[in-house]
């Protein structure tokens, strides 16, 4: 009786859990979470397909996703670095379930700069066209250049919204220590986060924040 009670206990808790945790996720949409948390939980019996897309050139990289995107793939994960045989790359996975039409539903732009001033500014312009950040990621140029690069995506079918997006960069913890918690008294949530070498700051950790408008 005791371990049938301890068991309950233990299965009533886990509900209470689980529930609290919806409640938290409804009640702030924009909870930042990992990039991969946006990829819709396998199902059984679903099957999908995917689009491995890989290039040195971030316009060549938008023209990818982008047409990807029309055949209708949804953004699955993205990360820079050296592969076996392209060397300095961006690798973007996109993806869909098997047999969906090739309607597409969503938009996307990829933002790429080693300047925060400019990231900021395009990043704003795109939120305010209701783009929604994705992912990002730190791409290595063919030139030895280091840029951040941003991925943002605009539903078609869902009601229009804007966002207000925050860029801070900086070479010192203890900086953004400071900055961090003030844009986040301000209603700020941190979507993502790099570490990477920009025009002028160095070594600079770059973080993207987000609320509603």
């Amino acid at each position: 009786m005791l371990f049938r009670g301890c068991l309950l206990l233990l299965c009533l808790s886990a509900v209470a859990l689980g529930q609290n945790s919806l409640a938290q996720r409804k009640a702030d949409p924009l909870k930042s979470v990992s990039p991969m948390a946006l990829i819709p939980a396998a199902q059984a019996g679903v099957q999908y397909e995917y689009k491995v897309l890989a290039t040195n050139k971030t316009s060549t990289m938008q023209k990818e996703v982008s047409q990807a995107a029309a055949e209708g793939f949804r953004f699955g994960a993205v990360m820079g670095g050296e592969t076996a045989f392209g060397g300095k790359e961006t690798v973007v996975v996109m993806m869909k379930e098997a047999g969906a039409p090739a309607k597409q539903r969503y938009r996307y732009l990829l933002l790429a700069t080693n300047k925060t001033s400019t990231m900021q500014k395009e990043l704003q312009a795109a939120g305010d066209e209701g783009y929604d950040y994705k992912g990002q990621t730190v791409f290595e140029t063919t030139f030895g250049g280091q840029e951040v690069v941003v991925i943002l995506e605009n539903d078609r079918e869902a009601k229009p919204i804007s966002y207000e997006y925050k860029l801070l960069a900086t070479s010192k913890t203890s900086t953004m220590q400071k900055e961090i918690s003030v844009e986040g008294k301000a209603g700020f949530a941190l979507v993502g986060l790099t570490v990477s070498k920009t025009a002028f700051g160095g070594s600079e950790v770059v973080s993207i924040l987000r609320r509603l408008r």
